[in-house]
């Protein structure tokens, strides 16, 4: 694991950061809001530490995985109430405030997509090379 800035996938964690703030802002619940935007926001993250880190994608999506499972568990906990901010609105979008089991299957799913998309990539850039 190497730290190299990577301008390509910081572009798309930005495009993707732009995404979500204007579904966190413009969409008060359904589908797109509830769990599209927990599949995103997994990609985003993904990105964000592949902007920075030079790792194989595997270890890096189940990095990533990781810790969105952690701080989904931690909405089993009064995580927000403990730091004394359970009233802030940005605390409550970023870290949620109740667990569902229905958050992991669209980490879980973000995360195929992304490393598949990864291999995908790697694999046409080795052998279809012109």
């Amino acid at each position: 694991m190497k730290f190299k800035f990577n301008h390509i996938y910081f572009i798309y964690f930005l495009a993707l950061l732009g995404i979500e703030i204007l579904i966190a802002v413009f969409l008060k619940s359904g589908f797109i809001r509830h769990t599209f935007g927990d599949y995103l926001v997994v990609i985003l993250m993904f990105y964000f530490f592949k902007s920075f880190v030079k790792a194989n994608d595997i270890t890096l999506g189940i990095i990533t995985l990781l810790i969105a499972y952690a701080i989904e568990f931690l909405q089993l906990t009064n995580m927000l109430s403990y730091f004394g901010v359970e009233q802030s609105k940005w605390a409550n979008l970023i870290f949620g405030n109740y667990f569902s089991i229905q958050d992991l299957l669209a980490y879980t799913l973000g995360i195929l997509t992304v490393t598949s998309l990864e291999f995908k990539k790697r694999f046409q850039l080795k052998y279809f090379k012109k």
